[in-house]
């Protein structure tokens, strides 16, 4: 009972990890996507100007933000698989606390777009164009682009339940027995049988000298049995019965 308890708890641990991982899998994709993008940008803008780094902030802080916000999640996805695969309970809450962070800035960013309705003002000037044509792109494909951001959300939700799940699991303590058919119990009898001697050496000594053995071939030799061998104990001095 405690081998198969132990054994379907392992595999429902195996379930969640491999179900952890491939919604991470999934992530890797906006992850991924928002890198592509960022280079994408940086690459267009280097064939007509002269790209230094003192011109990345203020002029291009749009692709600045892209690729530190796609660097974030990709190494938060790449904690959550190491910590998934090598079952260690500290990397999973490392990943649980940077998960915590970014839903809540996510979900700042989402409350200032949807009550501050002057936001756009509120941005820098982006020399690069491309923050006109992302936001037109959102307009033209809302539906999409709601959805899409819903799936995103549902699916770092149920990741940080996920590696919530996988933590309390890995930190709780298993006994190592949770029955008596786990272990074999020797039991020696309380009262040594009579004519049995009081010492029976089970390993042989660094001579090679084995006690049993030496019995055995005593008896044999005096013609003795488990019978008339308990002269030793009434007298020792007597001779070995005929």
């Amino acid at each position: 009972m405690g081998r198969a308890r132990r054994s379907a708890g392992g595999g429902l641990h195996c379930c969640l990890a491999f179900l952890f991982k491939f919604l991470a899998f999934l992530q890797a994709f906006a992850a991924v996507s928002a890198l592509l993008y960022a280079a994408w940008i940086l690459s267009r803008w280097a064939r007509h100007h002269h790209l230094h780094l003192q011109d990345l902030l203020p002029d291009l802080w749009f692709v600045c933000a892209l690729m530190a916000a796609g660097l974030f999640y990709c190494l938060l996805l790449l904690a959550g698989c190491v910590a998934a695969e090598i079952n260690s309970p500290c990397f999973l809450c490392f990943y649980t606390i940077l998960a915590v962070v970014m839903m809540l800035l996510e979900a700042a960013l989402a409350a200032d777009l949807f009550f501050n309705k002057h936001w756009i003002q509120d941005l820098p000037y982006d020399r690069t164009g491309e923050l006109d044509n992302l936001l037109s792109f959102i307009q033209t494909n809302l539906d999409l682009c709601k959805w899409a951001a819903l799936a995103i959300v549902a699916t770092q939700a149920l990741s940080l339940l996920l590696a919530t799940i996988l933590r309390s699991m890995l930190s709780t303590p298993s006994a190592d027995y949770d029955s008596d058919e786990d272990f074999v119990v020797i039991r020696r009898p309380l009262l040594v049988a009579q004519g049995a001697p009081a010492y029976l050496p089970t390993t042989a000594d660094t001579r090679g000298f084995h006690p049993d053995l030496w019995s055995s071939r005593m008896r044999h030799k005096y013609g003795l049995n488990s019978s008339n061998y308990t002269y030793n104990t009434l007298d020792p001095n007597a001779p070995p019965p005929q």
